[in-house]
């Protein structure tokens, strides 16, 4: 495999970073998971502009475009004969000394890419079964500590949430109030007598681009979407329940805590849907 480092391809195991590195040391970089079907990346413009967000969250300058950025994750996936994958790019402050920021540090700039089944009407499940999920205790990082829109190497919490939910697939996570906020690394959805329910963006609720995609697609179906507050108490005793994120797509959930979901009705159809749009505009 080749990575692209600060603009050069470079062989797997040559692709290092100083461990002056900021996102290194402090958690300070932002990244997208993206997500190629046919060579071409999905909902790159979305992508982008939520990159671009956590960057100015972080008061990052990368001074790099959306195009350049756009043609590294393209030639890392072609170095590797990768027309179906998931992608990482990374963008640090770069190399310096100390907590607080200079305006000297060069960021540094990493694209990774990895072999997925492809997607679309023909495409195969990255996942092997419904997910298991868990409510842990471990809370969501506050809105006013990091905002939710940015997506840094700073992921203590998640970590600490799936030590805390052992071997299910994903935990739930919960803001100070005990309103359920999201999953580690998905966003959760749950459906009550036919309407289709996620929790509101005012709370710390990472805006995921699958997540913006699944709403706009429910509204297509005419199937009712509700954004609010919610408790565990809610997703419990729904009809079903579940997650997305770029490279699940949508996953149904089958067991969460002691509740347990035998049918996946809306969440099939917008599956489907899902699919259906990756189809046209991929292949």
């Amino acid at each position: 495999m080749q990575y692209h480092v600060n603009g050069d391809l470079v062989d797997a195991d040559d692709a290092t970073v100083s461990v002056r590195d900021r996102g290194f040391q402090y958690g300070d970089a932002a990244f997208e998971t993206l997500r190629a079907y046919g060579g071409q990346v999905f909902a790159w413009s979305a992508h982008q502009r939520r990159l671009e967000a956590t960057c100015d969250a972080l008061s990052l300058d990368h001074d790099l475009s959306g195009r350049d950025l756009r043609e590294r994750v393209h030639e890392t996936l072609a170095a590797n004969g990768l027309a179906e994958a998931a992608v990482r790019l990374t963008i640090t402050r770069g190399e310096s000394s100390g907590l607080t920021p200079t305006d000297d540090a060069d960021p540094t700039v990493v694209v990774v890419a990895e072999p997925l089944p492809r997607g679309g009407l023909d495409g195969e499940r990255v996942w092997d079964a419904p997910a298991t999920a868990r409510t842990v205790d471990a809370q969501h990082v506050p809105e006013a500590t990091v905002p939710a829109v940015a997506k840094t190497h700073n992921r203590l919490d998640g970590v600490l949430a799936r030590i805390d939910a052992g071997d299910a697939d994903e935990a739930i996570t919960f803001d100070a109030d005990g309103h359920v906020t999201e999953g580690t690394t998905s966003n959760v959805f749950f459906v009550d007598d036919g309407v289709l329910h996620t929790p509101s963006l005012d709370l710390p609720v990472h805006p995921g681009i699958t997540r913006w995609a699944v709403t706009e697609l429910a509204d297509d179906l005419d199937i009712p979407v509700e954004e609010g507050h919610y408790r565990p108490e809610d997703l419990r005793g729904a009809d079903e329940l579940f997650l997305t994120n770029t490279t699940w797509e949508v996953r149904p959930v089958a067991h969460l805590d002691g509740a347990t979901y035998d049918t996946c009705k809306v969440g099939v159809r917008l599956a489907r849907a899902f699919a259906d749009v990756v189809e046209a505009s991929h292949y």
